[in-house]
């Protein structure tokens, strides 16, 4: 219980603050044209944007909502409504022209925290009001964490599968990595923002990239195995860590 307690604390607070520090992005759409609006996924209900009020009030209640998330407080009910409201959230954003995929994992996991029941039996309000001791270990505790961890590989397996299916081999053999990575840092200064000055060295380095794309889909395709045992998974892990210090740098 309190392994799924500290992934309710941890993945709610990152979520939280995720949302926080974008509210401008998620809530202003008044400024874009209305055309550009092309609903997907949750929000194909609709056949023309929300209001601005309505956005705004939506990412805000959102945030509210993922607070008491992460605090456990009215879990049953505040579980599900924040996995609701956070899915309704990023996709009303990914009807405008691009789809943001580094949200969908955080967003499963938070689906899959909201709907365990249990998230909120340990390290929360809700435990505190009920007074309960420490609640004990069972199975139903367990399935929400390997669950997790499922979505996890499988979001990887299925980028390194996208990368072969789009580039083929030449992913690997023609150095498609870099020119992917060039390509960004020379858009980022087009536009003005912020660009990595190690981007622009390493293009020039084309025997560094062939290495480099190898690893990346070695990690990818082999995230299944992360699975198979801890040990594997520690090592999984670390190496995705780094790959996403190298992503950042």
């Amino acid at each position: 219980a309190t392994r799924l307690a500290m992934l309710r604390i941890l993945i709610g607070g990152f979520s939280t603050v995720y949302l926080c520090s974008r509210l401008v992005h998620y809530a202003h759409f008044s400024g874009l044209n209305p055309s550009q609006f092309s609903p997907v996924g949750i929000v194909s209900c609709l056949e023309t944007p929300l209001p601005n009020g309505m956005t705004w009030a939506l990412t805000v209640t959102t945030i509210g909502a993922g607070v008491l998330f992460t605090l456990g407080w009215r879990f049953r009910v505040l579980g599900p409504l924040f996995a609701l409201l956070l899915l309704w959230t990023t996709t009303y954003r990914h009807c405008w022209g691009m789809i943001y995929h580094t949200d969908n994992l955080m967003v499963l996991h938070v689906c899959v925290l909201g709907l365990s029941g249990g998230g909120a039996d340990a390290w929360s309000l809700d435990a505190q009001r009920r007074g309960v001791g420490r609640a004990q270990d069972s199975g139903a505790y367990g399935w929400p964490i390997r669950l997790m961890s499922a979505l996890t590989v499988c979001a990887y397996f299925i980028a390194g599968v996208a990368k072969l299916r789009i580039g083929g081999p030449e992913w690997v053999t023609d150095g498609l990595l870099g020119h992917t990575i060039a390509y960004d840092a020379v858009r980022k200064l087009e536009l003005g923002s912020i660009s990595s000055p190690l981007a622009a060295v390493m293009a020039h380095q084309t025997w560094f990239w062939r290495p480099l794309a190898v690893v990346t889909l070695a990690l990818e395709l082999g995230a299944p195995l992360a699975l198979v045992s801890s040990r594997l998974g520690h090592f999984w892990v670390l190496g995705i860590w780094l790959f996403h210090l190298g992503v950042v740098a």
